[in-house]
């Protein structure tokens, strides 16, 4: 499995070479894959799996080329575009503000047992790309990358919350997060990190 883990990575690197320093999160899941795979591949299933999203409507769906956009709690929306839907395995996008720039993210399902498998989520993000790599260490490793980690980590375990007890997540059940989940106004708006997707 560790094998198949890395070549699925190699793979990803391949096809958005002009993205560096992902950051991804995998944890396992005390559900089978095929259940894994329907929750996140459902309509809106951020509105029910992910603790900072306020609404997630579609435009376009299943499939590659679908598009959605993710409203949350903390005031942004972002677009995500499907470039690739692998059914019963994951799917890869692009997300960032409407006319804006993308970050990239792949959703992947590892099978384990019949009843266990682990949901990674990597992100690509724009953020900090156009800055020599010797300058951007510090940032990417101090801020950039705890920061989606705690991210990532949140979402994942929503798409767990909702599989194990069959209900919406609660909103910032796993703790607030200071770019998703804090209501913002137009003066106080940092830069647009990259969300998850």
């Amino acid at each position: 499995m560790r094998h198949h883990k890395e070549r699925v990575i190699q793979q990803l690197e391949d096809l958005e070479p002009g993205f560096k320093w992902p950051v991804a999160v995998e944890h396992p899941i005390a559900a089978p894959a095929e259940a894994v795979w329907e929750a996140i591949s459902m309509p809106s299933n951020l509105e029910t799996c992910h603790p900072f999203c306020k609404r997630n409507p579609v435009e376009v769906w299943p499939g590659a080329g679908s598009r959605d956009e993710v409203h949350y709690l903390s005031g942004w929306i972002f677009e995500r575009r499907f470039c690739r839907w692998i059914d019963g395995i994951g799917y890869d996008l692009k997300i960032g503000r409407p006319g804006g720039r993308s970050s990239f993210v792949s959703w992947r399902i590892f099978p384990g047992d019949h009843q266990e498998c682990t949901l990674r989520i990597a992100v690509y993000p724009h953020v900090l790309q156009n800055i020599p790599a010797a300058i951007r260490w510090l940032p990417h490793i101090l801020r950039l990358r705890p920061m989606l980690r705690r991210y990532l980590s949140s979402v994942v375990r929503g798409f767990e919350w909702y599989l194990i007890h069959g209900e919406p997540v609660p909103r910032n059940q796993f703790g607030s997060h200071p770019w998703f989940s804090t209501p913002r106004n137009s003066s106080n708006v940092p830069q647009q990190p990259s969300g998850d997707g």
